[in-house]
């Protein structure tokens, strides 16, 4: 086992020993450009607890940064808060050289991992919602948190300490050598935090409030989100949870994303004169054309706006290969109270219009303009498209605060 992998103190009895992944760029369709961290934990008291693992293949980091704190087959207790692979898949590697007295997970996680290692012999124990374990001097407190973001997710909370361990909630895919989000700047914390928002947890928004509602009533007191992914939060917590009270809220901005691409130049046209036109009106045109823009990073901009305007050439009776990729993923993020527009150029059928609109409409956006242009658009079709967005600008003014 090398040597070289150290652990971060992050209060009195809680040190960081997770493992840090610079290279990864694509997380199941997310892009991570600045990479990410796999975040696990110990709880040293009388009885010592390993929460969360990691990624198989940064096991032996993890262990290292272990034994430079106890010796790992010291370890009482593991605590599974969420049984995804890349915090579950070093436990059966961990459990046997360790041997743990038990292994801990939500019922939904006990579940999970057995099917996730169905030739293992794991002996993982359900562990009941508000459930408490004493560690002799400290206590762990167990919430259900199922389905921010899968039904096996829960948090453990140490109020001695006043750290929540929030498994995936509140994380953002970031590498640095940093542990604390206040020793990075906060512009890129907020940023990656909200694009992981919308690309992970904008589908439950309603369970996030409602968490968020329960978490008030408990009268939690929170000084410290050590999350799954990315550092850990130490300070302005207040903040943290006003981020994600406004995100789960998904009111509209005036703010108008247009997602676009183009093959002879057409649609990029148009989606110039459309932006022209919707900051004349009052909105704020965000253009995005696919060829230089990831999916995720779509996701991001939607989470704070309020209008998805899509252009697309008609391609083979169809929609261009890039917009029906984004298409498909922003149906399942389920981004609410959105008004929308479509848009293309077309040779001669300009089936893509419609196919677009009926994507819009099964996601609930409401319509408010459409426009198809035959070949090149000329100086009166130039003038309609700038009519759309001025019509989509002064309806997105009226969402300014």
């Amino acid at each position: 086992m090398t040597d070289c992998y150290q652990p971060v103190k992050i209060t009195n009895s809680v040190y960081w020993v997770g493992a840090i992944d610079w290279d990864i760029r694509d997380f199941h369709g997310y892009s991570v450009n600045r990479g990410t961290t796999y975040n696990a934990y110990l709880v040293v008291s009388d009885k010592i607890v390993l929460i969360d693992t990691v990624k198989e293949s940064f096991t032996e980091e993890m262990m290292s940064r272990i034994s430079k704190v106890v010796e790992p087959r010291k370890i009482d207790y593991i605590v599974s808060n969420h049984s995804e692979m890349d915090h579950s898949g070093a436990l059966p590697v961990v459990a046997s050289h360790i041997n743990p007295d038990r292994i801990f997970a939500s019922k939904m996680g006990v579940k999970a991992l057995k099917q996730h290692f169905p030739d293992q012999d794991i002996p993982v124990e359900e562990i009941q919602n508000n459930q408490t374990l004493d560690l002799g001097g400290k206590t762990l407190r167990f919430i259900e948190t199922r389905m921010l973001h899968w039904p096996d997710s829960m948090f453990t909370w140490l109020p001695e300490e006043k750290v929540l361990f929030s498994q995936d909630a509140f994380g953002l895919h970031l590498a640095t050598a940093e542990r604390f989000a206040d020793q990075v700047r906060p512009t890129v914390v907020y940023r990656e935090m909200a694009k992981y928002y919308a690309n992970i947890l904008m589908p439950y928004s309603h369970l996030v409030s409602r968490l968020l509602d329960s978490v008030r009533k408990m009268d939690l007191k929170i000084d410290i989100i050590a999350n799954d992914h990315g550092p850990v939060f130490r300070r302005d917590i207040a903040n943290l949870l006003s981020w994600y009270q406004t995100w789960a809220e998904q009111a509209p901005t005036p703010r108008a994303v247009i997602i676009y691409d183009t093959m002879w130049g057409s649609t990029k046209t148009m989606a110039n004169i459309i932006a022209e036109g919707i900051y004349a009106g009052g909105g704020e045109p965000a253009p995005m054309p696919l060829s230089g823009v990831h999916r995720s990073d779509v996701a991001r901009e939607l989470l704070q706006s309020g209008g998805l305007i899509v252009g697309s050439p008609t391609l083979n009776n169809n929609i261009f290969p890039t917009v029906a990729d984004v298409m498909c993923y922003l149906k399942g993020l389920q981004r609410k109270n959105l008004v929308g527009a479509v848009f293309g150029s077309y040779g001669w059928s300009g089936e893509a219009v419609g196919h677009m609109k009926s994507m819009l409409e099964e996601m609930k956006v409401e319509i408010i303009g459409e426009q198809k242009i035959q070949y090149v658009p000329g100086a009166d079709e130039q003038r309609t498209c700038y009519d759309l967005g001025f019509s989509i600008g002064n309806r997105l003014s009226q969402n300014r605060r």
